[in-house]
């Protein structure tokens, strides 16, 4: 068979951490979720490693992981926050990657990324350079291989940087169709102009004499995946892909690449969609589900393409959104009136105080660093591991002597200034339509650390040239000011010397919780001794006093999230609450309640797999299901069946002499929809 089918996914959050203390603090915005990061994991980046395909009754036959399917790439700076807040998903995705390669003849499906998602074509050589180094080397540490490609944030691409990887083995990116500039069979003198047969690969001969293969995606579907209800049906999914072949002899490869967040965040249960539309394929048999690497081993290219350069999948006028107004933005439609002419002094602003310090660090860490830059591009190694004893081996590898413990503490804040130099250039800080977003922001604030660190080592000097550029970055809200006073109202208080933000919440909490637990125990006299009111309030027409609603609300709610983070839920208590919610007409916080549940859950579930023998704790965690299946709004179970799915032959085997604790097990399997065999 010579059709193949390959569908990547890229998957990337933009860093959130505050710079100073190395954690993302609470965003109220991701509510009920810690940040974006949390609630996006939660919808798409687990269930694609634990996405189910349901049988005609709903239950769930299969649990398949799409990235052993699909070929992906997943943004270091997220990887780097999962391996710490979230290692369940982590390792499942580290996972899938050692099962892709032995799905596809060893090719492993994972591929590398340019490190913090900067824009390419617009940073200078060095940053490009260390970009795909620091890139390449965080995917040696957590894939345990040399990967194959590497994808370039926004696609954004010109030969310098497609040069650069072939300079450190890169074998392949992937690009947008319109990014083929023309196309020949190698070794004709007659070029195609324009256009592109996307089903094939192609070879791009560098000015160096070195060359890499690239993969142009097929830019109808892909645009349909993403802006239009295709992942709605996963054979519809499935077949659009297959009739992408075109008539002609050889090989074929039909592929898209998209935003993973399409599969479960911008589409919910597209994941399911996903999965579905792999097994509709390899049911079908009218092609083979490849990777990328595995494709190229199989069938090198025998035409040869050159590329658009400046260009990009996401900016109709090549990489401008980056840097200029030129209309591109993911506010447009709403935001008709605004301008992004704030782009271009915002790049300028960080475009001089890279230029500044460059010098400054070079001069300074040549003294200390055998190559000022060398070590630059080492020091990802560093980032990766800060113990004590990897970071002597660093010296030991870039040292340019041996260096006094102040020294060393110089030479690493150097360094540190340059990563936060070349994070202030992340993609998003650019994306969007306003000055003030968080995205902005978060860049302005690694622009903010960059010039503190230059301030302890050489002086002050760069801040004040740094803002006389930003007060020529307008914002759209007229409160908002100018790109000066967004720096001192925004950046400059996360600056302080502080505990996170998350700390100051959480004593928040406990005092409101205190509060709340008193008046807990009143709760029922006094909702009995409103509740005739409220009634014959609403019989003679009249409004209910807000007054009555906001305290029943705010006390029935935390009532309820307090019943179902106990271990195990307060189940009795809980349908109590709910019943009173129900009589007294209460809005739910649907997503806190349901969010506290799922956690608890998870938690029981967790903690059952671990001691399997401990049969005393299905009843507990039979009754916390069946307490999540009648809550009225759903809770989301994805975790707890997976961790199910996964032991349930296992431990089904070793209750087969215990009827009793069978019996709860397979309730509990059918309360979580899996039928136990």
């Amino acid at each position: 068979m010579e059709r193949y089918i390959c569908i990547h996914g890229h998957f990337y959050q933009p860093p959130r951490e505050n710079p100073w203390l190395e954690v993302i603090e609470r965003q109220e915005s991701a509510y009920p979720y810690h940040d974006w990061n949390e609630r996006i994991t939660a919808e798409c980046y687990l269930p694609n490693a634990a996405s189910r395909i349901l049988d005609g009754e709903g239950n769930i036959s299969r649990i398949v992981s799409n990235y052993t399917r699909m070929s992906f790439n997943f943004g270091p700076t997220l990887l780097a926050w999962m391996e710490t807040s979230d290692p369940y998903t982590y390792n499942l995705i580290i996972e899938a990657d050692r099962e892709s390669r032995k799905r596809y003849s060893g090719h492993g499906s994972a591929i590398a990324q340019a490190y913090n998602h900067m824009i390419m074509p617009l940073a200078n050589q060095r940053d490009r350079q260390s970009q795909v180094i620091w890139g390449i080397h965080d995917f040696e540490r957590r894939f345990g291989r040399r990967t194959e490609g590497m994808w370039l944030p926004e696609t954004a691409v010109d030969l310098e940087t497609l040069d650069i990887m072939a300079e450190q083995g890169i074998r392949f990116t992937i690009l947008a169709p319109h990014q083929a500039k023309r196309s020949r069979r190698t070794g004709s003198s007659n070029w195609e102009e324009g256009g592109i047969d996307t089903t094939r690969a192609y070879l791009v001969n560098l000015p160096s004499g070195r060359s890499i293969n690239v993969f142009f995606y097929n830019g109808p579907i892909a645009n349909a995946v993403s802006f239009q209800d295709v992942l709605k049906d996963g054979a519809r999914f499935a077949e659009m892909i297959a009739n992408a072949f075109i008539v002609r002899k050889g090989p074929q490869l039909a592929h898209i690449a998209t935003d993973g967040e399409n599969y479960g965040h911008h589409h919910r249960f597209g994941d399911m969609a996903l999965a579905f539309a792999f097994q509709h394929i390899e049911e079908n048999g009218s092609a083979r589900i490849t990777n990328y690497g595995e494709y190229l081993e199989k069938y090198p290219p025998a035409h040869e393409a050159e590329v658009v350069e400046k260009t990009s999948w996401s900016c109709s006028h090549g990489i401008d959104r980056w840097w200029s107004d030129c209309g591109d933005t993911a506010g447009a439609g709403i935001h008709q009136d605004w301008n992004q002419k704030w782009r271009t002094p915002l790049r300028n602003a960080f475009d001089r105080l890279r230029d500044s310090l460059s010098p400054k660090y070079e001069e300074k860490a040549r003294g200390l660093l055998k190559d000022p830059w060398a070590a630059r591009d080492g020091y990802i190694d560093v980032i990766l591991d800060r113990t004590e004893e990897n970071v002597g081996r660093f010296f030991s590898k870039y040292a340019a002597r041996e260096l006094t413990q102040e020294e060393k503490t110089t030479a690493l804040k150097l360094l540190e200034m340059q990563r936060h130099a070349m994070l202030m250039y992340t993609s998003c800080g650019w994306y969007f339509d306003e000055l003030s977003r968080p995205e902005p922001v978060q860049v302005m604030q690694y622009a903010g650390r960059t010039m503190q660190l230059a301030k302890e080592l050489f002086g002050d000097g760069e801040e004040e040239g740094f803002l006389e550029i930003m007060e020529q970055a307008q914002s759209n809200i007229p409160e908002q000011g100018n790109g000066r006073t967004i720096y001192e109202n925004m950046v400059r208080p996360a600056m302080e010397a502080r505990e996170p933000r998350d700390k100051e919440h959480q004593k928040l909490e406990d005092l409101l919780a205190k509060t709340l637990t008193g008046m807990e125990k009143e709760y029922r006299p006094l909702f009995e001794w409103l509740y005739p009111t409220e009634r014959l309030t609403a019989e003679l027409g009249g409004l209910v006093p807000a007054e009555y609603k906001s305290a029943e609300e705010l006390v029935i709610n935390n009532a309820l999230k307090q019943a179902v983070k106990k271990v195990p839920p307060d189940a009795d208590g809980a349908k109590e609450l709910l019943e009173d919610a129900a009589e007294w007409k209460i809005t739910l916080d649907d997503e806190g309640i349901g969010y506290e549940l799922t956690q608890t859950i998870d938690k029981m579930m967790a903690d059952f797999v671990a001691k399997t023998r401990d049969t005393g704790k299905l009843g507990n965690l039979l009754a916390a299901v069946k307490l999540a299946k009648d809550m009225p709004f759903p809770v989301d179970l994805w975790k707890t069946q997976s961790m199910f799915w996964n032991v349930m032959g296992d431990i089904s085997a070793g209750l087969k002499d215990n009827q009793e604790a069978t019996s709860a097990f397979v309730s509990l399997g059918e309360q979580l929809n899996i039928k136990v065999q």
